[in-house]
């Protein structure tokens, strides 16, 4: 009888440390995932308040590696596909010393994969004024930097 005494007391205790050690595990676990999503969430503000120096140093070359192959920005002119017609279309908002608007992240929220976020703000005339809202989706691309895929400006909207 001592020895199935035993025995029942050592699998007690060997699923009472497995629980204790599954209880840990997830607490860093849940941990580790807000540490994670408060940092991919300051990765993307701190993307689209690059992306947004670009037009303020009047930086084109900046502005265009932003722009993920796939990117969507819906325009006055119309949906720009790619690269290439986006940069066709903003470059116009660089040929002036003077940037014609400005923006900055309000609120930015990143998916639980953590692969697409979306960023959305206001955007200002040159004395400050705010003059529309912008939002953004950001997809993390290859090396671990991330680019803009879809881009809608809301004149009017604050």
């Amino acid at each position: 009888m001592n020895t199935f005494m035993n025995r029942k007391a050592s699998i007690i205790i060997k699923s009472l440390i497995t629980a204790a050690t599954a209880a840990i595990l997830a607490g860093y676990s849940l941990s580790f995932a807000q540490t994670s999503e408060d940092t991919l969430r300051e990765q993307v503000v701190q993307t689209e308040k690059a992306f947004a120096l670009s037009m303020k140093d009047r930086d084109f070359e900046a502005f265009k590696s932003f722009i993920s192959p796939e990117a969507i920005f819906l325009s006055s002119k119309g949906t720009l596909r790619g690269p290439e017609q986006v940069a066709d279309w903003w470059k116009r908002f660089f040929d002036k010393p003077q940037a014609p608007f400005s923006w900055e992240p309000k609120t930015v929220e990143v998916i639980n994969s953590g692969t697409l976020a979306l960023s959305t703000g206001p955007v200002f005339d040159p004395d400050g004024r705010q003059i529309a809202t912008f939002t953004s989706i950001w997809r993390l691309e290859s090396g671990g930097k991330w680019h803009i895929i879809f881009d809608k400006g809301c004149p009017g909207e604050h």
